[in-house]
């Protein structure tokens, strides 16, 4: 794999055209979806090129093609005069501001990992920042990006503005100012542009109004719409929103109160259970076990709930990552595939919303949803997300390790184009017949998705990053106002002393 300067010779930004409905608003509403319809190497590749499964077994060659191309998915998708990041691609769609997060993030451990040299990210960085602070923010339902610092959940990859009537999201926009953040810390030389980013980090922060979002305080709504208002549901339970309440608890000029934290954490209680052999604080899908971890080092840190259970929360997610995968060695529902190397259920795209008979019974198949497993909610039609356990790595090297390695090798030939892993497959629908949403059915294989997901690609690489050197958290470790949220939340020891 080639390590010298970035991949920038010769590529092209895509600025797909925008979707006003869009799957993964899905995402959020995965119990919902779960209840009713279920009960050749380096960066130089042409797409839809696979990658040869010819790596030794002790050999992470392998593992470093695929950092290096999940990193070309942000580089290259991104386009470049706006920082726009787009949901999905190739599929149109719009940007994705949690896409863009991930990507703030991607861009300066692309530097650490030798993808990118730093003037090529901090510029990349620095107009990505510029177009979020200078984009129309006010109430009014079209030609606005956001209002009271929010973005909406989805904007024109054209003109940055609200696409559809999607809500204005406070996680979204959460996981947006993650990445923002973690750049802040990230540049800290004097030149102008490292300083121009951490200005406009610190001012996209300061803006967002999370006591504004505090509609039913303490807790903090999921999101507004200028049309219909509030919406009707808080962030309450373990689940991805960790990072609101923390950046929520440590903002500097609308900080929420640490009752908010306990807030969230009062439902917890009827989340904590134990499945396939390990006990835990269960979410079923796996991103929730994930996205907020890309950014905060949990190991150690204990809020008041993890210090009644003896455990932190980065071990609480290691468990998750151990019972998903015992989950698919029990097999319960007999899908194809299934094992120890082939595991790792959570929001990943899907064949179709569809019945089809599956060995001896109708089974239910579903488009994009939160799939999960864990609890009364669990939800699978099948379909695996390589990023799910992808993006367990920091938890479970030594599981996750060899199931990447056996995805690669086994299957690389149908899952691995230009930008990695495809979102998700399926190996149990193999019905020629059925008009798909996305992907395609590969006789003889299964279900292939067709696209990447910014959001799906995002944990993946960063967490392959907190992996090899820490490199997200260890710049994240440093930050003022993520130690000052912990502390507010509660939380004591490990590397907050």
């Amino acid at each position: 794999m080639p390590t010298p300067a970035h991949p920038t010779a010769g590529a092209s930004a895509v600025s797909g055209s925008s979707s006003p409905s869009h799957p993964s608003l899905t995402r959020r509403r995965w119990l919902a979806q779960a209840g009713a319809g279920l009960a050749a190497s380096t960066l130089g590749l042409a797409h839809g090129t696979a990658a040869p499964a010819t790596a030794d077994a002790d050999d992470l060659g392998w593992l470093d093609e695929l950092e290096a191309r999940t990193f070309r998915f942000f580089w290259e998708t991104t386009d470049a005069a706006t920082g726009l990041t787009p949901d999905r691609w190739p599929g149109p769609g719009p940007c994705s501001v949690a896409a863009m997060g991930f990507a703030l993030s991607a861009y300066a451990v692309g530097i650490e990992r030798g993808f990118v040299t730093r003037e090529a990210a901090a510029a990349r960085v620095r107009t990505t920042l510029q177009t979020l602070h200078d984009l129309p923010q006010g109430p009014q339902p079209e030609g606005k990006a956001g209002y009271k610092g929010f973005f909406y959940h989805f904007l024109d990859m054209r003109t940055g503005l609200r696409t559809g009537a999607c809500e204005l999201s406070t996680v979204d926009t959460a996981l947006l100012l993650a990445g923002a953040l973690h750049c802040q810390q990230h540049f800290d030389r004097a030149d102008p542009v490292e300083r121009r980013i951490r200005d406009l980090a610190q001012a996209l922060y300061e803006r967002v109004d999370w006591r504004w979002a505090q509609v039913r305080p303490p807790s903090i709504s999921h999101g507004w719409q200028p049309e219909i208002g509030f919406l009707s549901s808080d962030w309450k339970g373990y689940n991805e929103a960790m990072i609101v309440y923390l950046l929520a608890l440590g903002s500097p000029t609308f900080p929420v109160e640490p009752a908010a934290w306990s807030e969230w954490l009062s439902t917890c209680p009827r989340d904590w259970g134990t499945e396939h052999g390990q006990t835990y604080l269960r979410f079923p899908p796996l991103f929730g076990h994930q996205f907020t971890h890309c950014w905060v080092d949990f190991r150690g840190l204990q809020d008041a709930y993890m210090r009644e259970q003896g455990i932190d929360y980065f071990e609480n997610s290691r468990r998750a990552t151990l019972a998903q995968q015992a989950y698919a060695v029990a097999n319960p529902n007999g899908w194809a595939g299934y094992g120890a190397e082939v595991w790792g259920v959570t929001a990943s795209d899907g064949p179709a919303n569809v019945e089809r008979p599956f060995g001896d019974a109708l089974r239910q198949f579903i488009s994009y949803a939160g799939r999960g497993m864990g609890g009364p909610h669990t939800g699978d039609d099948g379909t695996i997300a390589p990023y799910g356990a992808g993006a367990s790595i920091v938890f479970a090297p030594d599981i996750v390790v060899p199931t990447l390695k056996a995805l690669h090798d086994r299957y690389g030939e149908h899952l691995i184009g230009r930008y990695g892993f495809y979102d998700a497959f399926n190996l149990s629908f193999t019905f020629e017949d059925v008009p798909l949403l996305h992907g395609r059915v590969i006789p003889g294989f299964g279900w292939v998705a067709s696209d990447y997901l910014g959001i799906d690609q995002g944990p993946f690489f960063a967490m392959l990053g907190n992996h090899r050197g820490e490199l997200i958290w260890r710049t994240m470790r440093k930050h003022p106002a993520l130690r000052l949220g912990l502390l507010r939340a509660g939380f004591r020891g490990g590397w907050l002393g």
